[in-house]
C-alpha cells in the first residue's frame, strides 16, 4: 500500500467528510464487462461524480484507439486519460499526446523468439494501432493491425510489446515472465495467456502521477478502482484503492478495499459510498 500519510485516514475507516477530487477507473471488468458492455448503474454512477466536480480519469492497458470510444461513452467532459499501463497520457478532444514513454524492443523479442517461438508479438503505434508478428484473435487488439516481420517489430522504439498465445494458461505466463528475465521493463500478466511488456517503472500510477501534477490533486485525493494485475501500483499509490471483488487475490491485497462482484454493482456501489 502506499505511505501512511497518502493512506491518512484508513487506519479507522473510511472519513466521512472525505470527498474524491480525482476519481481513477481501470475499463475492463470495472467500467465494462468483458464483452464491452457497460451497465447503465455505471454510467449513471460516472455522472453524478462529474457533477460533484471531481475529475474521472479512465487509467487503462488499452491503447489510446480503444480508450477513446469508452470516453465519449461515458460523455466525459474534455480532460485526461492514462493509456497503455501508463506509457501514453493524454488530453482530448481534441486528441493530444502529453506523455510517451518508449523502450527499445530488441531484447524483448529476440527472448519472447527464444522461449516462447509460437507465441504472437505486437508492438504498439500510438493512435494508430499495432504491428504484429500475426493475426490475433478476433477482438484482442483495436486500431489499424499491420503484419511485420522481426526485423520491422524491432526497427523502432516503442511503447508497448504485447505477447499473446492462446493455447497457454496464465500459469504458462507467469512461467514465462520468470523465464524471459525481463529486465529493464515493466510487465503485467493478464486474465488470459497475456503479457503486457512496458518500459521500465512505468506503470498506472506513473501516468495518473502526471495527471494530478497538472490537476494540482495530491494522490491522497484520488480514488482508484481496478480489478487486474496492472492495477496494482494504482491500488497502492492511490490514497484510496479499491478492487473489484471479481479481481485475483494479489490485486486484492495490494487494495485498500474490496467492493463487489462487477455483475453485482461493484463499481457503483464504490462510488456510491462518496457521490
Amino acid at each position: 500500500m502506499a505511505s501512511s500519510a497518502a493512506k491518512r485516514f484508513f487506519g479507522g475507516g473510511p472519513d466521512p467528510d472525505w470527498q474524491p477530487r480525482l476519481v481513477a477507473l481501470d475499463i475492463d471488468g470495472t467500467l465494462v464487462d468483458h464483452a464491452g458492455v457497460m451497465p447503465d448503474a455505471v454510467y449513471d454512477a460516472v455522472q453524478r461524480v462529474l457533477a460533484a466536480g471531481s475529475h474521472v480519469v479512465l487509467s487503462t492497458g488499452r491503447s489510446w484507439h480503444a480508450t477513446k470510444p469508452i470516453f465519449d461513452m461515458l460523455d466525459l467532459p474534455p480532460g485526461h486519460a492514462v493509456s497503455s499501463n501508463g506509457a501514453v497520457v493524454v488530453t482530448y478532444p481534441p486528441s493530444e499526446v502529453i506523455r510517451e514513454v518508449t523502450f527499445d524492443p530488441t531484447d524483448v523479442l529476440d527472448k519472447v523468439a527464444q522461449f516462447a517461438p509460437n507465441a504472437l508479438v505486437a508492438t504498439e503505434e500510438v493512435g494508430v494501432g499495432y504491428r504484429v508478428s500475426d493475426l490475433f484473435p478476433e477482438g484482442d487488439l483495436h486500431g489499424q493491425i499491420t503484419k511485420a516481420t522481426p526485423d520491422e517489430l524491432r526497427s523502432k522504439p516503442v511503447t508497448r510489446v504485447v505477447v499473446r498465445d492462446p493455447n497457454s494458461s496464465v500459469p504458462d505466463f507467469l512461467a514465462l515472465a520468470q523465464q524471459l528475465g525481463l529486465h529493464g521493463v515493466s510487465y503485467f500478466i493478464g486474465y488470459t495467456a497475456w503479457l503486457d511488456i512496458a518500459p521500465e517503472g512505468v506503470h498506472k500510477a506513473t501516468g495518473l502521477g502526471e495527471v494530478c501534477a497538472r490537476l494540482g490533486v495530491d494522490r491522497e485525493d484520488v480514488l482508484a478502482l481496478g480489478d487486474g494485475r496492472n492495477d496494482i501500483e494504482m491500488l497502492r499509490w492511490a490514497g484510496r484503492g479499491v478492487a473489484i471483488g471479481d479481481a485475483p487475490d494479489e490485486v486484492k491485497r495490494a487494495a485498500d478495499a474490496v467492493t463487489s462482484n462487477f455483475a453485482d454493482g461493484g463499481t457503483p456501489n464504490e462510488l456510491a459510498r462518496w457521490f
